[in-house]
């Protein structure tokens, strides 16, 4: 019998020993309910290829070809991937919809002796949830803020807070951006991806107690916040971390260690930024970057740049500042105290 979840909780915590994901590579790789592996039973250019069939000749002779190709690879993942399996195993399958290639897969597992289930509707009974999840209505969760000029270390406090018992969401983490100009780490998660990510952090978390995120913009790199948490934390008390521009100056240089080492690369982040500072400071930049003095460079953009357009954003959000915590220093021992402080701040308002 198919499995039909009713949330979003329901999926996640679906029992199976395994989930398997029977989509191309392609789909697999812009998003799939997490933990899944996939074992496709037709290639990206197989699924290409039945699609044009389907359109260009008829829907009788791509139903013939892909049966072929879908048990074709269903057996190699049988005699591979799946060959170390006993019989007690229960895998979980889903596709598109619920349709062809997972009914396929899961009635070969099953008549295998597997008690292999699909998931109905498939992929997009999973995404329809995430959806709900974040798109529709509100979180039923208490966030707050962790703001603070750039520099002070915010998404180094937060692993520190949540191996203290904290409810932590790492946005820029997720988003795999450091959330400015500069922050790019790699390559980015499709946005269906990120929402993902985000669904499944907070479907752990307990709506009874408080949630911390750090501050940001509706938008990280190239991901958009969801407007179900953005509407939250546009709600939210800030807790804000205050350090002296020395201190972040020398934080920020280690931080971005991998952005100061590319002059090239850090000219061409720098360049959009001329229309809002000018030619002037921008070719000061580089200069300074040329001549490998990072403190200046850093302290400098944080002078000239971020802390301006920090002071900008403070003064159009108004945010509710529920407190501020001071730190002379951010080396690694400051940050304990710093994350305790904060940690104290959030169990109060559990009481």
């Amino acid at each position: 019998m198919p499995f039909a979840p009713k949330s979003l909780a329901d999926l996640l915590d679906h029992g199976f020993d395994t989930v398997i994901d029977v989509r191309s590579p392609a789909e697999f790789a812009e998003d799939h309910v997490p933990g899944a592996i996939n074992l496709p039973v037709l290639s990206n250019e197989e699924r290409a290829r039945v699609g044009t069939i389907y359109k260009q000749v008829s829907p009788f002779d791509a139903r013939k070809i892909g049966a072929a190709l879908v048990f074709r690879n269903a057996a190699q993942h049988i005699e591979t991937a799946l060959a170390h399996h006993d019989g007690a195993w229960q895998p979980l399958v889903y596709c598109w919809r619920g349709g062809q290639r997972s009914g396929s897969f899961a009635w070969l597992l099953k008549e295998i002796g597997w008690r292999s289930e699909v998931i109905q509707g498939g992929y997009k009974t999973y995404r329809r949830l995430v959806v709900d999840m974040l798109h529709h209505g509100a979180l039923p969760h208490r966030f707050v803020q962790l703001g603070g000029y750039t520099g002070t270390a915010k998404t180094e406090v937060l692993p520190l807070l949540a191996a203290r018992g904290v409810q932590v969401i790492d946005l820029e983490g997720l988003a795999r951006h450091r959330g400015s100009l500069l922050g790019a780490m790699g390559t980015q998660p499709s946005q269906k991806a990120f929402e993902s990510a985000l669904a499944a952090q907070i479907s752990r978390l307990d709506p009874a107690r408080p949630v911390l995120v750090e501050a940001e913009s509706s938008k990280i790199g190239n991901i958009l916040l969801p407007p179900s948490l953005w509407e939250a934390m546009k709600l939210a008390p800030w807790i804000e971390i205050r350090a002296p521009i020395d201190a972040r100056t020398r934080y920020l240089v280690r931080a971005y260690d991998d952005i100061l080492s590319d002059p090239e690369g850090l000219r061409a982040k720098l360049a959009p930024l001329r229309a809002h500072r000018g030619e002037a400071l921008v070719a000061h930049w580089i200069g300074l970057s040329v001549a490998g003095d990072r403190f200046a460079l850093t302290r400098s953009l944080m002078e000239d740049h971020y802390d301006l357009a920090y002071a900008k954003s403070m003064k159009a959000m108004s945010p509710t500042m529920m407190a501020t915590v001071e730190t002379r220093g951010l080396e690694p021992r400051d940050l304990e105290t710093v994350a305790a402080e904060i940690e104290d701040l959030l169990q109060a308002m559990e009481t």
